[in-house]
């Protein structure tokens, strides 16, 4: 099984302890956000985790002691920079901190295990179509040595974007097409692979590739490792990744970007932060009297390896 360790919320700035501490023990408890009384249990051993994925704004906090996962399990990190400042993500470091800290990452892990995320991209009248290509060229020419790929998406115009950003400009297909038609140049400039994740559209006139961010066919080569030719179901509807297990928990990350869709807002997150311990196998709390405990089928995508 994939473990992911960032889709709802950023583990590794601000649960950092905790996650560690996941890995030496060898279990996490992870609460359904549906049914809140049912809790599932994996087990964090390399006999049951095929790859450990991380996807993090800020990676300072782990890198002293990321080798404690990456020495014992395969891995995969996605980094988020953007072109975005403290308006649109206040507790992001700054574009010039992020890109040094990816680069330290790299050196660490390897730039094959290493993705840089420049998404979600949305329009405003200060992040223009103008300001985001001059401001992926920067970051382009500087990280394209250090990363395996860069990975970007449009944004989403959910319900509860349009309260928290108003904002927001709606993007028209040709504000798509143009952003895509000049960050494919500048890929193509510098050599670097770039791919949509989840956004409806080809661009591949532009020599922006198609596929998920979170495949077997990824994940296997940044490790050496043979995977199964297996159908990749997707986390949601327009995403073509393998299916993973999260064991963070929603309305639990404080960068409060205006954009996320894993916060209900901004304050619930710090709300909720007092119920972290981080000696819990569960990232915010305990376990109740009322709840109950299933471990999670835990099966192997290793070519010739079956497990459950």
């Amino acid at each position: 099984m994939i473990i992911n360790t960032g889709g709802r919320t950023d583990t590794v700035q601000y649960y950092t302890d905790w996650l560690l501490r996941r890995f030496a023990e060898g279990y996490v408890l992870s609460r359904n956000p549906l049914f809140p009384n049912k809790v599932m249990r994996y087990e964090l051993t390399p006999d049951k985790v095929d790859c450990v994925v991380f996807c993090s704004k800020n990676y300072r906090p782990i890198l002293p002691q990321l080798h404690e996962i990456t020495g014992r399990f395969p891995t995969y990190f996605h980094y988020t920079i953007t072109a975005y400042g403290k308006d649109v993500e206040p507790g992001v470091p700054s574009i010039a901190e992020s890109m040094e800290t990816l680069k330290e990452l790299s050196k660490l892990v390897g730039k094959q295990r290493l993705a840089w995320r420049y998404d979600p991209v949305l329009l405003t009248r200060k992040y223009t179509i103008e300001r985001h290509l001059e401001t992926f060229e920067r970051m382009a020419s500087a990280l394209s040595p250090y990363v395996d790929r860069c990975i970007f998406s449009f944004v989403e115009m959910y319900r509860k974007l349009e309260a928290n950003m108003p904002e927001i400009i709606p993007m028209s297909d040709w504000d798509m097409d143009a952003l895509a038609r000049g960050l494919g140049a500048i890929a193509g400039k510098y050599g670097l692979h770039i791919q949509t994740c989840g956004t409806n559209g080809d661009f591949t006139r532009y020599g922006i590739h198609a596929s998920g961010c979170m495949t077997l066919d990824i994940l296997g080569k940044a490790n050496s490792l043979s995977f199964r030719d297996l159908k990749h179901r997707g986390m949601r509807q327009g995403c073509h990744c393998i299916e993973s297990r999260d064991i963070g928990a929603y309305d639990t990350c404080m960068n409060g970007c205006k954009y996320c869709y894993a916060n209900k807002n901004p304050r619930k997150a710090f709300e909720n932060y007092q119920y972290h311990d981080p000696t819990s196998p569960l990232l915010l709390g305990h376990l109740r009297p009322e709840d109950t405990v299933v471990q999670g089928v835990q099966k192997s995508f290793l070519r010739g390896v079956r497990h459950g």
